[in-house]
């Protein structure tokens, strides 16, 4: 069976997580920095554990081999949502550069953990350039779409197409409406989750236009979330295989609309790790290998 590090819906082999006390590291550090990031509210260190625990043995329960990202000084309990610091692919991670700035560490970070582990590194995305993993989605092997988001400028957009355009992959541009403004996180992935090679679930109130029929016209069939599931993170939704997802529990409307479209559904509790800080499962893991 063939591997690429190119897919957001093939089965899972390997990940990178950050766990809560690598992350949050402790109920002081939760008081001193979630008003500051944004999060809803404070997340309980201890509840936190216990969802994660949870969360990870699932991942690990489904197949996939997980490695962790250590505990580092220089990062912000921002940093357990763990795609948004890099992009995988075939050829080696290219590290962003955040359009957050309190999380200019992180793809640092991240470089770290990937020698460490002898991981290649393809590039990386420099100032002026910005650019989070959280608005890019493998369309398929050759196909990157990349949403240009207050977290992803121009500049590197088009740091990311001359990284890989050489390697036969297309970058496909959606230009992502304004919502809350700069200081909300509103990726690309925000409105869309791959589950398959012709299946995604959407948000289509806050998709562009051009993008959606876009995916349309390359076959993609659509699970729409309701507006009632919106903010509780029914779009963000992780491929553990082709149509066998990770969900955020409290999104029932979505969860029956994947299993009409033929998805098997697991389900974890996030309130903690998931929804106050915005950050579904998509955004808990940094895909590295999946089966396609």
């Amino acid at each position: 069976m063939k591997t690429t590090h190119q897919s957001d819906y093939g089965k899972l082999k390997s990940v990178f997580i950050k766990t809560p006390k690598q992350a949050f590291v402790d109920d002081k550090q939760i008081s001193l920095q979630w008003e500051e990031l944004n999060f809803l509210s404070k997340p309980e260190f201890a509840k936190a554990e216990v969802e994660y625990s949870a969360f990870e043995k699932l991942i690990t329960k489904l197949g996939a081999e997980t490695h962790y990202l250590p505990y580092d000084s220089s990062v912000t309990m921002d940093s357990i949502y763990c795609r948004d610091a890099a992009i995988a692919t075939d050829h080696g991670m290219i590290l962003c550069n955040m359009g957050k700035a309190a999380r200019k560490n992180e793809p640092g970070a991240e470089r770290k953990a990937f020698e460490k582990e002898q991981i290649k590194i393809l590039g990386e995305i420099s100032y002026p350039g910005t650019m989070e993993g959280g608005d890019v989605a493998w369309i398929d092997e050759h196909t990157l779409a990349v949403g240009h988001t207050y977290r992803t400028n121009w500049e590197g957009i088009r740091q990311l197409k001359h990284l890989v355009e050489p390697h036969g992959i297309k970058v496909w541009v959606a230009e992502m409406p304004h919502y809350k403004g700069p200081s909300d996180v509103f990726h690309l992935m925000s409105v869309l989750s791959p589950v398959d090679k012709n299946l995604a679930v959407v948000y289509s109130p806050l998709m562009p236009i051009s993008f959606r029929n876009g995916l349309l016209d390359h076959g993609f069939s659509l699970v729409e979330v309701p507006d009632s599931e919106w903010d509780s993170m029914g779009c963000n939704v992780l491929a553990i295989a082709p149509r066998e997802v990770v969900l955020v529990k409290g999104n029932p409307i979505t969860k029956q609309r994947l299993i009409d479209a033929g998805c098997v559904v697991h389900e974890y509790e996030g309130q903690e790790i998931s929804v106050k800080g915005g950050g579904g499962p998509t955004c808990l893991t940094r895909p590295l290998e999946r089966y396609s």
